[in-house]
């Protein structure tokens, strides 16, 4: 199966000032957002990418046009509504600091695999339509691009780590141990027997080993020879 590079937006005006963004609409990149957002397109920009495939959510859409922008094939963005930020409900736009008080706090942190968050989501509902949604698009750019292709997914930092934490079989409660940084990228690539974790969170090194990386296939015994081998 194909590659898909896990994108967080870049920083928001909301991440810096501590309040629970959401999907409000109007959440722009700030100047740090951009400066990241330009960094990763810069990372992606030696690997052709299949599809951009991005959040509805301006920030994560800001994101992806930087992406793009670096590409000399210029693939359009490619908005899916399954990797949309988490419906947070009424803890949307309130400051972490405040939340941090609230008596759900200590559930979303121990046990998220039960958290409804008040008038809006579940976790566990969040993970399962952004799951499906990165593996149903996985499968189609494999049969219209073949097997090697490479894309990004532009998502959120909840959402990235629920794709993360199926990929790697943790269970959802343990999905709070993995960080994803604004505009990092996590490497993920959906193998015959099982998804195979490259990097998590990656903010700086050379992508353009996977332009030839080739699809996933069994694991190498031993740990292998790594990426960018011949």
């Amino acid at each position: 199966m194909p590659t898909v590079l896990l994108v967080r937006h870049g920083r928001t005006t909301a991440n810096a000032d501590g309040v629970l963004a959401g999907r409000a609409p109007g959440v722009r990149l700030d100047d740090v957002g951009r400066d990241q957002a330009a960094r990763t397109a810069q990372r992606l920009a030696a690997v052709p990418l299949a599809a951009v495939v991005s959040s509805p959510l301006e920030r994560c859409r800001e994101t992806a046009r930087a992406v793009v922008d670096q590409q000399a094939g210029a693939p359009p963005v490619v908005t899916e509504d399954g990797l949309c930020e988490c419906d947070y409900g009424r803890w949307q736009g309130r400051a972490l600091r405040d939340l941090a008080k609230d008596p759900l706090w200590p559930q979303v942190q121990s046990q998220p695999s039960a958290v409804t968050f008040p008038g809006g989501e579940s976790l566990a509902a969040m993970q399962a339509r952004s799951v499906a949604a990165v593996r149903r698009h996985d499968a189609a750019l494999a049969q219209e691009h073949g097997e090697g292709a490479v894309w990004a997914a532009v998502a959120h930092g909840d959402v990235i780590k629920a794709v993360l934490a199926d990929a790697l079989g943790m269970h959802l409660d343990l999905f709070q141990r993995i960080a994803v940084g604004p505009g990092s990228v996590s490497i993920v690539r959906y193998g015959p027997h099982r998804p195979e974790v490259v990097a998590t969170s990656t903010d700086a090194g050379d992508l353009a080993w996977l332009r030839d990386a080739g699809p996933a296939g069994d694991a190498a015994v031993g740990g292998g020879p790594g990426a960018g081998a011949s």
